[in-house]
């Protein structure tokens, strides 16, 4: 009896295990549209800089949020979806708003807050085709991806922040800042290829490569609201220079395989 009970707990436990394994990845994910939500709200009352540290802890959430559901065995469309309804709150509407309280965009009247509601736009958009859209090219995404998008708008409110410590009296104009905002929308439903780690990186084990890896870290937690526009700057751009210069060589990228046809072509 004492056995039999003992296996029923032990089984009760491996179980309710399992249960979390499988909600996890959905707390996960409600911490990034928590996250998202309450960036909006700082905005709103103007705490930018902590409005700017929430989107990237809602970033952080976003990256966990996919590992734990593919670590679990647990994806499904309903975590994609849900997935994708957080990151359009975190990466869409809440950079938007952070833009448009940072830039000044009130002062455009009408026009800045078209400029703000484009990125947003853009963002949804780019989050729906990436759901039912399969990646074009091997390692690549098409566009810009979303929490990079959110990433470049936020370390520039960091990176406009530092400025202003060091003495600079130098303020963007609120219409620069405005088209500034559109062109990362933009860039985010453009077919511009951008290079993608996701699947695909390997973690270097040579103890070279882990020291490597802690002096960048070190570097970018030593000053973020400078190195964090840097990284943001050099990945936005990164993707119309590699289009230009694949256009000038003439040289092109491995195109991915539709599911479909991987299926037919395995053997039986």
């Amino acid at each position: 009896m004492s056995r039999a009970t003992r296996a029923e707990r032990r089984e009760t436990r491996r179980r309710e295990g399992r249960d979390f394994a499988h909600l996890l990845p959905h707390l996960l994910t409600t911490g990034n549209l928590a996250a998202g939500f309450y960036s909006i709200t700082l905005s709103a009352s103007g705490n930018l800089d902590r409005a700017a540290l929430m989107i990237i802890i809602a970033g952080v959430f976003d990256t966990l949020d996919g590992r734990a559901a593919r670590r679990a065995n647990a994806t499904s469309r309903f975590g994609a979806e849900y997935d994708s309804i957080s990151d359009t709150v975190s990466f869409g509407v809440a950079p938007a708003l952070l833009a448009f309280s940072a830039g000044a965009l009130q002062e455009l009247g009408w026009t800045g807050w078209v400029l703000a509601f484009l990125y947003t736009a853009c963002a949804a958009l780019r989050l729906a085709r990436f759901n039912v859209a399969p990646a074009r090219y091997v390692g690549r995404f098409e566009g810009l991806p979303s929490p990079a998008a959110a990433g470049m708008i936020m370390s520039s409110v960091w990176f406009g922040g530092f400025l202003r410590e060091s003495g600079f009296a130098f303020e963007v104009p609120a219409a620069l800042a405005g088209v500034g905002v559109a062109l990362v929308g933009i860039l985010m439903v453009s077919p511009i290829p951008y290079r993608s780690n996701k699947g695909g990186a390997n973690l270097p084990r040579s103890q070279s490569s882990v020291v490597l890896m802690v002096l960048v870290f070190a570097v970018i937690l030593s000053k973020p609201s400078v190195t964090l526009f840097i990284v943001g700057v050099l990945y936005t751009a990164s993707g119309p220079i590699e289009w230009l210069w694949r256009k000038r060589t003439g040289q092109e990228l491995e195109e991915a395989v539709p599911e479909n046809e991987e299926s037919q072509e395995a053997p039986s």
